[in-house]
């Protein structure tokens, strides 16, 4: 029987795809903010994925990755019709949902894809919500359509400028608050480590609190691994069980940005023996 039967996929911008997993049992306790853990074969690393999406009445799971490593390409290798070997979930403490009136939410590359359903949910509370999403160019964008309904108000940031608003993600922000005056309650940021930090710091700046997601850190979601490790407003937290969401203010980005890095040439390394191995 396969567990979790891939129903569909689709390729959302270059080397970023997305599939619907069957896991009905996950999907029906899914909350915003909240991930999954998945081993690709029997012989596989275990990796953390937020859920994207999901359909409790269908049983469903959207999950988004990027092709970064030898895991992310092993999974993009699959198709409709394989299935996912080992998936478990929903893990990590939900979002925090309130109606906190105004709230900006920001999602830079990858990141798009988790702001989705916090989106969802905090527009569900009442909030009047303002989205920014950001990325390199216009070509790694997706999801627009997605968002359109369910927000105040879009924008769009590109660094290059192909779409949108010109510059690195920071520049919309300043714009809506400072030119515009928007009066912003809350700030919800997820996307690559350097982004979030100067989101937070954009935040802090001006007294706005600001939740960020560290989910890219994390590793077996247990918290036994300890490589999820996080400075926290000067202690110690783990990402997978006390998080994945923090307060941005309160995050040592510096700290986490330099362990990123710690295994960059491990993953290259194994990335590119495997894409040899397939021929790609």
């Amino acid at each position: 029987m396969n567990k979790f039967l891939i129903l569909e996929k689709q390729t959302v911008c270059p080397k970023v795809k997305q599939i619907i997993v069957k896991a009905p049992r996950i999907a029906k306790k899914a909350q915003a903010g909240q991930f999954v853990s998945l081993i690709v074969n029997e012989t596989g690393e275990r990796i953390p994925l937020t859920m994207a999406d999901w359909d409790s009445q269908q049983g469903t799971l959207t999950l988004i990755f990027q092709e970064v490593g030898k895991s992310t390409a092993l999974l993009g290798n699959l198709n409709p019709g394989d299935s996912i070997e080992h998936l478990a979930g929903p893990l990590g403490k939900p979002s925090e949902i309130e109606n906190y009136g105004t709230v900006l939410i920001v999602g830079g590359g990858i990141g798009i894809a988790p702001i989705y359903p916090i989106t969802k949910a905090l527009k569900a509370a009442g909030n009047k919500v303002i989205v920014i999403l950001g990325a390199r160019c216009a070509d790694l964008l997706f999801w627009e359509d997605k968002f359109q309904p369910i927000t105040d108000e879009l924008i769009i940031c590109t660094d290059d400028g192909s779409k949108g608003v010109k510059g690195v993600i920071t520049v919309p922000i300043k714009q809506l608050l400072d030119e515009r005056k928007e009066s912003v309650q809350r700030m919800v940021a997820i996307g690559p480590a350097i982004m979030m930090k100067y989101a937070a710091l954009t935040a802090a700046e001006r007294n706005i609190p600001s939740v960020v997601s560290l989910n890219s850190i994390m590793v077996d979601a247990t918290g036994m691994c300890g490589a999820c490790r996080v400075e926290v407003g000067g202690e110690t937290r783990f990402a997978c069980v006390d998080g994945p969401e923090f307060d941005g203010a309160k995050v040592n980005f510096e700290q986490l940005i330099d362990r990123q890095k710690i295994y960059l040439p491990e993953e290259k390394l194994a990335y590119e023996q495997y894409q040899t191995k397939v021929g790609c």
